[in-house]
């Protein structure tokens, strides 16, 4: 059973690996109108390594990461993992009302929540 768990999360990093592939794609053509060298001399990467990146077969560093949303102003979040930057911003709006306490319980009803999610 392992096995077959392992298997799976391996097939959802992969599916995720190629969607922030095709984030970082979009980003670079629709939103910064660079090439794959333009970018990548921004970004501190060859431009082949950015091809590799956008067809899924690659991964950013932490500190090309911080530069690419330097430069495109969307979070680490959004790049990383497509959550929508306002969501966030609202959601930590929302929660500074909170306790420390209560942001600790809720943060483990969110995580059982998406473990959940992941298992099914």
């Amino acid at each position: 059973m392992n096995i077959n768990h392992s298997s799976k999360e391996i097939e959802l990093d992969k599916l995720e690996q190629i969607e922030r592939g095709k984030r970082i794609k979009f980003i670079r053509e629709n939103e910064l109108h660079m090439n794959k060298t333009q970018l990548a001399k921004e970004i501190g990467i060859s431009g082949q390594f950015l091809g590799l990146v956008e067809e899924g077969k690659g991964n950013l560093v932490y500190k090309s990461i911080k530069k690419l949303r330097n430069i495109s102003g969307h979070s680490a979040d959004f790049i990383l993992y497509g959550f929508d930057d306002t969501t966030i911003t609202k959601t930590k709006e929302c929660l500074q009302h909170y306790s420390e306490e209560e942001f600790i319980y809720a943060t483990k009803i969110i995580t059982q929540i998406a473990t959940f999610i992941k298992n099914t």
